[in-house]
């Protein structure tokens, strides 16, 4: 079965993962198996489908009405991953956030040590908003660093720095706080902002 594709028309696939189907990889097994209908007809392969329009039905049921946009905002804290699970049994965020009653999605990661501000959403294009590089949203850390920055080090941060993965984005970075020991310098505090996001930045 084909559709004519206009602009108002999404990936199937897509449409049952944001309605809480299924996960998007879930929900493209789902439609091969032709647990799927649009208008009465059986799907399968990379459908385009009218939201407004199309009668879609999942194993005889209709698909759930768009829920109600949410955007949490919750404390991550340290020692749990931002992801729902975990190869090494480590406990994650929706531990702590338990049932809000729908499902939602972390706009970006914060790593199993890392404590701090962590947004989540059931808008996956909100989500992607937020996230994708080209909108440069900066995102702001303070980290604790055993040695004193000097002025090259900021001044390397403003320009890039290369890492295992290649080159960072340019960020801007001030000492908020440095202690010492005895007059020699200690450690420091250090704010981080950062308009890309990447695996252990």
């Amino acid at each position: 079965m084909e559709f004519e594709e206009r602009p108002e028309r999404v990936r199937l696939a897509k449409l049952l993962s944001e309605r809480g189907v299924a996960s998007r990889r879930e929900a493209e097994r789902i439609i091969e198996e032709g647990q799927v209908t649009v208008n009465g007809d059986v799907v399968s392969g990379v459908v385009l489908v009218d939201p407004e329009e199309d009668h879609i039905r999942i194993n005889g049921r209709p698909l759930p009405q768009q829920p109600q946009t949410i955007v949490l905002l919750m404390y991550k804290p340290k020692g749990c991953i931002t992801g729902r699970e975990d190869p090494q049994g480590r406990p994650s965020v929706f531990d702590v956030l338990g049932n809000v009653g729908t499902k939602v999605e972390p706009v970006g990661r914060l790593d199993f040590d890392t404590e701090g501000a962590l947004l989540l959403t059931n808008d996956g294009d909100l989500a992607n908003s937020l996230t994708h590089p080209k909108n440069r949203i900066p995102k702001r850390y303070l980290a604790k660093v055993y040695r004193v920055p000097d002025e090259r080090d900021l001044k390397a941060m403003e320009t890039g720095i290369f890492l295992e993965d290649g080159k960072t984005a340019p960020a801007k970075a001030r000492i908020v706080e440095q202690t010492s020991t005895e007059g020699k310098p200690g450690n420091a505090w250090v704010e981080v902002t950062v308009t890309e996001g990447r695996n252990r930045l």
